[in-house]
């Protein structure tokens, strides 16, 4: 089962699941992004793993294998390796709470922030997912949001067609 889609029903069982294998006293958190977090949301069928930008520590971790032992997932069903492409513009507490659990706390992203991870990637894969997350956006604008990408990833060359490629898609 291995590279198994992972739907939203699966993706809200295994967290659970894996809040459940944690037994210590120390509530952790997980941030989700890109397809678990659309997915979760009804925005698309599926995702091949849930995208954490918060880093899962030694402990989580060994949950995130034990739970994929349990249920045949990849090792890395659950992982961090979003967590390099966190906006700068990012802020923990704009989060919404998607699973609370004495062991884990889950959290979205807000939709903003996805689209800006999302068009900073621009991935062909990337381009229905930021159709999908535009609509849930607050930017009144295409020019509002090509100017939140550039304070959310400051260090990317200007494009002087960024705005186009944002209206293409959308």
């Amino acid at each position: 089962m291995f590279d198994s889609p992972l739907d939203a029903a699966q993706i809200r069982r295994y967290l659970t699941e894996l809040a459940d294998t944690l037994h210590d006293d120390q509530q952790r958190t997980v941030i989700i992004v890109g397809g678990a977090l659309l997915a979760w949301h009804g925005l698309r069928e599926s995702t091949h793993d849930v995208d954490s930008i918060k880093r899962l520590d030694t402990v989580l971790k060994n949950a995130v294998m034990r739970v994929a032992q349990r249920y045949d997932l990849a090792p890395k069903w659950l992982n961090d390796s979003a967590a390099a492409f966190i906006p700068a513009t990012f802020k923990p507490d704009e989060c919404e709470i998607l699973l609370e659990h004495p062991q884990l706390l889950v959290l979205g992203i807000p939709w903003n922030q996805l689209f800006l991870m999302k068009l900073f990637a621009s991935r062909a894969t990337d381009t229905e997912d930021i159709e999908a997350i535009w609509p849930r956006c607050s930017f009144g604008t295409v020019d509002e949001a090509v100017l939140a990408f550039y304070e959310a990833y400051p260090h990317s060359p200007h494009d002087e067609y960024l705005a186009d490629h944002i209206t293409r898609i959308i």
